[in-house]
């Protein structure tokens, strides 16, 4: 799983764009956070207005985590690697992760081709999804 783990996260952090030599650490900034939440019959609300959010967000191969640095540290496990897509429209990485509450969920590292090479970092679990704008580091 290690190695496929370390092809994953280069493959990610090269189709976002960037070129990191052999670094284990990536690291990215955001400048927007939205977030859409499931509501009681199980339907998806409408997206929240996007917010300014300057966190830093660090993704760390070695250790098998992602770290979103916000008021609340939001510690993640990688528990397993699901795909990387290449597509006509956008490139996706996924992971299936666990937060430090133990609590499942899906996080993706996206690159929209038709918008610029946008990048964004979704955060989905059952009930709500949060979606970063990012950039990556150097």
């Amino acid at each position: 799983m290690k190695s496929k783990l370390n092809k994953l996260l280069l493959l990610s952090i090269l189709f976002l764009g960037t070129n990191i030599g052999f670094s284990q650490v990536y690291r990215f900034k955001t400048s927007t956070v939205a977030v859409i939440l499931k509501n009681e019959k199980g339907s998806w609300g409408e997206w929240s207005k996007p917010k300014e959010a300057n966190l830093v967000v660090s993704v760390d191969d070695s250790k098998n985590r992602i770290i979103v640095y916000s008021e609340v540290i939001q510690l993640f496990e990688i528990v397993e690697y699901v795909a990387e897509k290449f597509g006509k429209t956008e490139d996706k990485a996924v992971f299936i992760c666990k937060n430090n509450e133990g609590e499942s969920c899906q996080i993706s590292f996206v690159t929209k081709k038709e918008e610029g090479n946008r990048k964004e970092l979704f955060i989905a679990y059952e009930d709500r999804i949060i979606s970063y704008d990012i950039k990556y580091l150097k």
